[in-house]
């Protein structure tokens, strides 16, 4: 029953994100696509950071039970190079733990696709980047639901709005690397941040075809 529910919940997300449908109502105002963009165009240089390394990282240092752990406030942050990336920060509601986008920020969701297919975002893969406040769950159980949620954003941006899926990196944090690190309980701790990542390889041109060699001419007869 349970996946039959997921399954109705993901196509009614579709079809939500699809026509983005809804009057403002109870939703907070959604960003502008130029706010967006101003914030992440402004890319410079890549950072430092192995993608398949990092979600390594931020599971086993979540589950990881260490003695003298100075807590939420004055734990290091795992990745600190990505606060070197133009970000931007997206207050996207999920039903309870869970990757279940709710309604209320399908409209959020939507002008972040329209952001990143603007012509000058482009050129420019991104990294999809999960957070979860510190709450009475295991450090372990809420990195793996950052990870699903950035999961869950980068699924939605492939498959309804058909951004090319090399354009999108996705990694969960988790308690890892707070917003707010002096607030771990904060909502803010809760957001979901874009950053600019890097820029697409240049294609190299094709070589111009050869040209087709001129067909002898028969020689005449005597």
């Amino acid at each position: 029953m349970r996946a039959n529910g997921l399954a109705t919940a993901g196509l009614g997300l579709a079809l939500g994100l699809a026509l983005l449908a809804g009057s403002a109502g109870a939703q907070t105002a959604a960003p502008t696509r130029d706010d967006i963009v101003a914030k992440l165009n402004r890319f410079e240089e890549a950072a430092e950071v192995d993608l398949p390394a990092l979600k390594q990282q931020v599971m086993e240092r979540a589950k990881t039970r260490i003695k003298n752990d100075p807590g939420p406030v004055n734990r290091p942050l795992i990745a600190p190079d990505l606060a070197k990336l133009p970000a931007f920060n997206a207050q996207i509601q999920f039903d309870a733990d869970t990757p279940i986008i709710q309604p209320a920020s399908y409209q959020t969701v939507g002008r972040i696709a329209d952001a990143l297919v603007h012509s000058s975002l482009l050129p420019y893969t991104f990294l999809i980047v999960g957070h979860v406040e510190s709450n009475s769950k295991t450090r372990e159980a809420n990195a793996i639901l950052s990870q699903r949620r950035a999961d869950a954003i980068r699924d939605v941006l492939v498959n309804t709005f058909k951004i090319s899926t090399k354009r999108l990196h996705p990694i969960g944090l988790g308690e890892e690397q707070f917003l707010d690190r002096a607030k771990p309980t904060s909502a803010v701790n809760g957001q979901l941040q874009i950053l600019t990542y890097a820029k697409l390889p240049e294609e190299a041109p094709h070589p111009a075809a050869a040209p087709a060699p001129a067909a002898k001419k028969p020689a005449k007869k005597r």
